[in-house]
């Protein structure tokens, strides 16, 4: 059976849809059979990012309402043979959402695929708590700033008290991404640290994205950032993806990090 994982937020416009869709090619990448699923009802981005939204016919509504089979809605990736995608309705709202109709779908999924990544929407509504409902781990995707933080930790709350898992007395695996990490602002204080951010949300850190303008320009071209060998947000990703994978992969100080010239010319007099 596969491994659900939700890929949160808390607040919108912090990377989370970018978020979701690199780590799916990421782990896709790793040899593993994954699914995307959008459940940001009626505003769906997932499927722009992937490169996909041409070729959306049915959505996970009319897979829920037996409109469509999960085949007939499932799009494979044009990148990656293990990569599927399933789209989120654009016509219907989140009251589509039906926890035993989520659990169905999910539950096929899980038959179908080893990993299944389900982008949240944001905020913390009942689309967000469907999304999380029958999930196994969680990551949760913030900006180094108090507002995403604060959002972030309200939606761990959520997640802590209103997923399956809780309700039979397990516990959802919980997982940290620091994104947009400006190295720079981090050193001024312009920007909280990871230490700080940890202390407040006190969850296991996977992994730290740094601010990459080439970010933008792959999502609105269709080519997940991933897919730039000379990216440091898809250095970055690919590093994430690995762990979630399994692998040992040690986890770089980002923050710490400088360059540009005049660091450089810094550097020689020190």
């Amino acid at each position: 059976m596969g491994l659900v994982i939700a890929i949160i937020s808390g607040k919108g416009g912090v990377g989370k849809t970018t978020a979701s869709a690199n780590l799916a090619l990421g782990i896709a990448q790793n040899g593993i059979k994954c699914v995307a699923v959008d459940f940001d009802i009626g505003q769906r981005n997932l499927d722009m990012i992937l490169g996909l939204e041409n070729r959306v016919v049915y959505d996970m509504v009319q897979v829920m309402d037996k409109e469509a089979t999960l085949k007939q809605a499932l799009i494979k990736s044009k990148v990656s043979d293990n990569l599927y995608f399933l789209a989120a309705s654009q016509t219907k709202d989140k009251t589509a959402l039906e926890s035993s109709k989520v659990k169905e779908l999910i539950d096929e999924l899980k038959s179908e695929f080893e990993y299944i990544i389900l982008d949240a929407p944001a905020g913390i509504e009942s689309g967000y708590e469907h999304t999380i409902e029958f999930a196994d781990s969680a990551i949760v995707v913030v900006n180094p700033e108090v507002s995403s933080i604060r959002d972030a930790d309200r939606a761990i709350g959520i997640l802590d008290s209103k997923s399956q898992k809780v309700k039979d007395g397990e516990e959802v695996d919980k997982y940290l991404i620091i994104n947009r990490i400006n190295p720079k602002m981090v050193q001024s204080g312009e920007m909280l640290n990871s230490e700080d951010i940890l202390d407040i949300l006190n969850i296991k850190l996977i992994g730290k994205i740094p601010e990459d303008k080439g970010v933008i320009d792959a999502s609105n071209q269709g080519k997940p950032i991933i897919l730039d060998k000379n990216s440091k947000a898809a250095q970055a990703y690919k590093r994430v993806a690995s762990r979630m994978c399994g692998e040992k992969v040690d986890l770089e100080d980002i923050e710490s990090q400088k360059d540009g010239l005049f660091s450089k010319i810094s550097g020689i007099f020190k």
